[in-house]
């Protein structure tokens, strides 16, 4: 775990206090869960360490979106348990957290009875009283074994004001604008684990960015599972039913911006996780009129063939996802587009893995990521006939993912030349507005530059993914 950000805690810690460590896995998602644990971490009076050997409770932050993600979890929690046994520092509790403990907390108490807490995601802001019971070995004072804190449908969003501890750059953050998802994709199991869409109302947002904002903060990055779903669920039954997605009636991502747009300050709004069966003509036109916007679009598509995207349970078309990057990049001048998908599903025909083959080098995507398909359990793909063997799935892994770093490498080299805006993330490293932090590419800066400030630099070259400046 990496040292923690210079903040101020909720409240000031006592002398001796306890001390609570976390390693915290997987995305932004359940990054933004991990700060808000350490909030109330803070605010229940206790110490924040990033040396695990010298936490008093040690929490372990789970991921359990695909395979590799959950053994992840496995060996951190086990490694954890370990690493207990070496050290000075007896009496050490373990509790573990996130998607995998809400999904599995029953089956991993068995196989780890080391384990002296699982909690849920909805009482990922009651950590702090948690740990101290947990500390204290007194019976839970919520309605459920204290082994097992964990709900069996979440409901749980922040609000602007809920103790947060960041773990990201002073000059960036992430603000989660809804949890949850309604979305009925085959191969997921993300709505099992997270629960039913809910979006947070819109004053809550405005309040946590003009915060933010207030605090120095650059970088704004807008999470949820599906960003351009915002606002639906508030729609109330007075509006009558729920209308296009361009709208003016009702709460919507578009409006939402716009009043972002409004508040002073110099900074990037930057909108991650959306899906293509949400897009709409006013939100392209928004993110065009409005320069605080990032001109980055994070859209996963999965796939282009009709029938894999069928059987994905994608509710959308390959005519709905051209038309739609085409008016992307048409409406809004400069945009870089970010897409993920996933090969190897089952079924999966040469033929198929072929289209999207062609796909990606016509479209030509600014960023793009492979994930090969993971079985997911109690998701209705994993019992789907024709399940596609392993060595074709890196196969087409390998294929796919050599003809972006193609693409990559000649995009880069094409921006050699231009000034463009940076925001640095260290002396030497910055980022353009084309690029996420944690998961695009970087520029690598010959001179020393103010970390947390936007500055312009013209590109002088490229390496790989990164450019030069």
């Amino acid at each position: 775990m990496s040292d923690f950000p210079s903040v101020a805690p909720v409240t000031t810690s006592v002398q001796a206090a306890p001390k609570v460590g976390m390693i915290s896995l997987g995305c932004a998602k359940n990054l933004v869960d991990a700060e808000i644990m350490l909030g109330s971490v803070l605010q229940h009076g206790m110490q924040v360490t990033a040396d695990a050997e010298d936490a008093d409770v040690l929490v372990v932050n789970t991921c359990a979106f695909i395979d590799a993600a959950k053994q992840e979890s496995i060996d951190a929690i086990l490694e954890a348990h370990q690493q207990r046994g070496l050290q000075k520092k007896t009496g050490q509790k373990l509790i573990v957290s996130g998607c995998m403990s809400q999904r599995f907390s029953k089956e991993l108490s068995e196989q780890l009875p080391e384990v002296d807490a699982f909690i849920g995601l909805d009482q990922v802001a009651q950590l702090g009283a948690i740990a101290r019971q947990v500390l204290a070995a007194q019976p839970s004072l919520m309605e459920a074994d204290p082994l097992h804190l964990v709900t069996s449908r979440p409901t749980y969003i922040p609000n602007w004001d809920t103790p947060r501890f960041r773990l990201t750059p002073s000059h960036s953050a992430y603000l989660k604008i809804a949890e949850g998802c309604n979305h009925p994709c085959s191969f997921c199991v993300i709505p099992r684990m997270r629960g039913r869409h809910r979006s947070r109302p819109p004053a809550s947002v405005l309040a946590e960015v003009r915060s933010l904002v207030a605090e120095g903060v650059k970088e704004i990055n807008l999470i949820s599972q599906d960003t351009t779903y915002y606002g639906m669920d508030l729609w109330t039954e007075k509006a009558g039913p729920r209308q296009p997605a361009d709208s003016t009636r009702g709460v919507t991502l578009p409006a939402l911006l716009r009043e972002i747009q409004e508040i002073p300050g110099e900074f990037w709004v930057r909108l991650l996780y959306t899906h293509p069966a949400h897009w709409s003509r006013e939100l392209i036109e928004t993110i065009a009129e409005c320069d605080k916007v990032a001109r980055y679009i994070d859209m996963p598509l999965q796939h282009i063939d009709e029938v894999m995207l069928r059987r994905m349970g994608r509710e959308t078309s390959r005519q709905h996802i051209e038309d739609l990057i085409g008016a992307i990049r048409a409406g809004i001048p400069r945009v870089a587009i970010r897409t993920t998908f996933i090969v190897g599903f089952p079924g999966e025909t040469d033929a198929e893995f072929g289209s999207l083959f062609e796909f990606i080098e016509r479209v030509r995507f600014d960023r793009l990521g492979i994930f090969k398909y993971s079985q997911e359990e109690g998701s209705r793909a994993a019992t789907m006939p024709e399940q596609v063997p392993t060595r074709i799935k890196n196969a087409r892994y390998r294929r796919a993912m050599g003809l972006q770093q193609q693409i990559a490498r000649q995009i880069a080299e094409s921006r050699v030349g231009r000034e463009l805006t940076l925001l640095v993330d260290q002396p030497h490293v910055a980022r353009s507005e084309a690029d996420a932090p944690d998961v695009d590419a970087t520029v690598i800066l010959s001179d020393r530059a103010p970390v947390g400030e936007f500055i312009t630099r013209r590109i002088t070259g490229s390496r790989g993914y990164d450019l030069l400046a």
